[in-house]
């Protein structure tokens, strides 16, 4: 090959692996900004099945006793979370606008301390916005000492101006074990101390 026909193949070369990089970094950018773009998404489609993360006000529209509501509790905790967790019914029966009080069970298996968040969605997506939690353990970090378990409340109504075609909803938990970012957070929060 001679030193003319080399040198269209190296500009080639190098125009393929600009492509290449420019391809990965565009991927990368894209990676980043995928949760705010899916936020946006759901928020105008309403499709995320993302419950609010503060209390609501308690329900001062009444008891609408002409419909009831199917509530189904489902739960799981993370892959390697060593947490035991359950509803203490699998579901319950509610009319729109009626308070409803259930408890969830967990239990840190481990042999630490630990601490835990439950994080929650309901489906179908649409019925997240009529999902009220009065009082909620997801609201707040869940810390158990080794083998240690506790009841954590829900106290929730579903709202009567949900859509009347639906007539059942699944709350779901995933409990994650956050102990580890949380004793990060506490030797960041030391070491600011000391300087």
């Amino acid at each position: 090959m001679t030193k003319d026909q080399a040198q269209p193949l190296d500009k080639k070369v190098k125009k393929g692996v600009t492509k290449l990089v420019v391809t990965v970094f565009a991927m990368f950018a894209f990676g980043f900004a995928l949760v705010p773009l899916y936020d946006v998404f759901c928020d105008i489609t309403g499709l995320n099945g993302k419950t609010a993360t503060t209390a609501a006000a308690v329900n001062e529209d009444g008891i609408d006793t002409s419909r009831l509501i199917r509530v189904q509790f489902i739960s799981r905790t993370a892959k390697g979370a060593p947490w035991q967790f359950k509803p203490e019914m699998n579901s319950i029966d509610v009319h729109p606008g009626e308070m409803k009080f259930v408890k969830y069970y967990a239990k840190n298996e481990s042999g630490r301390d630990g601490v835990a968040q439950a994080v929650p969605s309901v489906s179908p997506g649409q019925a997240a916005n009529y999902f009220q939690k009065i009082e909620c353990f997801c609201f707040n970090q869940q810390p158990l000492q080794a083998n240690e378990e506790a009841w954590l409340p829900l106290q929730f109504y579903v709202d009567p101006e949900l859509p009347e075609h639906i007539t059942e909803l699944t709350l779901s938990y995933t409990l994650y074990d956050i102990t580890a970012s949380e004793e990060t957070a506490e030797v960041s929060k030391s070491r600011v101390g000391e300087e």
